[in-house]
């Protein structure tokens, strides 16, 4: 909200006009009426000018509950937190982090009785939770990253599922912008083989394995290559997780068995863990990585030698979305979806790599994405 300007309503249609009396001075009678305007505007700033710069500076409370792995996991959580960070402007900002799924509820009931304007949950696991504490306290308004903010009933298996007024969905179709990487990294393998893995087998994780294997196709199609794809089957619609987003030891072991079998690309959908990839492939020299979520180059820019790019989920900016939305009063719990048309998700740039990646490849994949937004490549076929 901005100050404007008071406006000051003279008693008379036209200002005061001057009438001079016998002697050369003002009658009385006029002067007075002067004198009274003159005070009622200073009343008027006086009265009005404090209270409408308070409320031009009143913030709403902005609080998140992040999922595991910490704020600092140079993915998930720190892009959520930094979204947060970017909204400071109108909401004060703070976070609680869970060290297990044990502490999602536990979290979010810490951050409701802080009286929390908008709380908002970070991950698809923490949504069970988030919806059981919109559904509780009306009053308060919510956000899921990673789920459509739907209540599909107690066991999840609920479709399309119920809408809750006061809980909005952040998704993203992140599959597109891993379609792009996937056609990147068979054009840029050497050994004709990549390799995806996740940290779960959960909706949010897979989307991404899906999209990158489904780009490694087209490519093969339209080239007529045969570059495999390891950690990830389209129809079976399974494939290699570590089982969680912690275990470094795993996702390290992982990515070796990886290298071993001939793979020079890799790209783990584990958050966090994609430190262990990039780690082993600075010490292998045998691959690259492709981050995820965030600009692994910004992020974590220990591994920028070998970065290849990164999948980009806009989780930041559909946090600051929802954050200012509800301090304007424009909260709606209308379902968010990142998609490349909107810049909610995208592939960043090959920094480091460059040099690496021929300018043919990537006029390549720069002209899939703009087919993917235009709609003419479905990234799910």
């Amino acid at each position: 909200m901005r100050l404007g300007k008071i406006p000051i309503k003279y008693p008379l249609q036209q200002p005061p006009t001057f009438r001079w009396g016998p002697s050369g001075g003002i009658l009385k009678k006029t002067f007075k009426v002067i004198t009274l305007v003159a005070a009622a505007t200073m009343v008027t700033s006086v009265a009005v000018a404090p209270s409408s710069m308070a409320a031009a500076k009143a913030k709403i409370k902005a609080c998140l509950a992040l999922d595991t792995g910490g704020v600092d996991d140079k993915s998930f959580n720190a892009s959520a937190w930094a979204g947060a960070q970017a909204a400071k402007s109108v909401a004060d900002v703070s976070y609680l982090a869970a060290t297990s799924d044990a502490d999602y509820a536990p979290n979010i009931k810490k951050l409701v009785d802080q009286k929390c304007t908008i709380i908002v949950g970070v991950g698809f696991l923490i949504n069970g939770a988030i919806v059981d504490a919109a559904k509780a306290n009306p009053g308060t308004k919510f956000a899921i990253v990673d789920q459509d903010g739907m209540d599909h009933g107690a066991k999840g298996d609920q479709y399309p599922g119920t809408a809750i007024a006061n809980l909005k969905g952040l998704t993203f179709g992140t599959n597109q912008s891993a379609f792009q990487a996937g056609y990147l990294a068979a054009g840029f393998s050497k050994t004709a083989k990549v390799a995806t893995y996740g940290g779960l087998n959960i909706p949010p994780v897979t989307i991404y394995m899906d999209g990158f294997a489904r780009g490694v196709a087209y490519y093969n199609k339209v080239k007529s290559k045969k570059v495999e794809v390891l950690g990830w089957d389209t129809a079976k619609q399974d494939g290699t997780f570590v089982g969680g987003f912690s275990d470094q030891a795993k996702a390290l072991q992982i990515s070796k068995n990886f290298e071993q079998q001939g793979a020079d690309v890799i790209f783990p959908v584990a958050g966090g863990l994609g430190g262990a990839t990039a780690g082993n492939s600075m010490a292998s020299h045998k691959s690259v990585t492709i981050w995820v979520d965030s600009d692994g180059f910004v992020q974590a820019p220990q591994y920028k030698s070998v970065l290849l790019t990164s999948v980009l989920k806009g989780v930041g900016v559909s946090v600051t979305s929802v954050i200012t939305d509800t301090a304007k009063g424009k909260f709606s719990n209308t379902t968010y979806v990142g998609t490349l048309a909107n810049k909610g998700t995208g592939l960043a740039g090959y920094h480091s790599l460059a040099t690496k990646v021929s300018a043919v490849l990537q006029r390549e994949v720069r002209a899939l994405g703009t087919a993917i937004s235009a709609g003419t490549i479905d990234v799910t076929k």
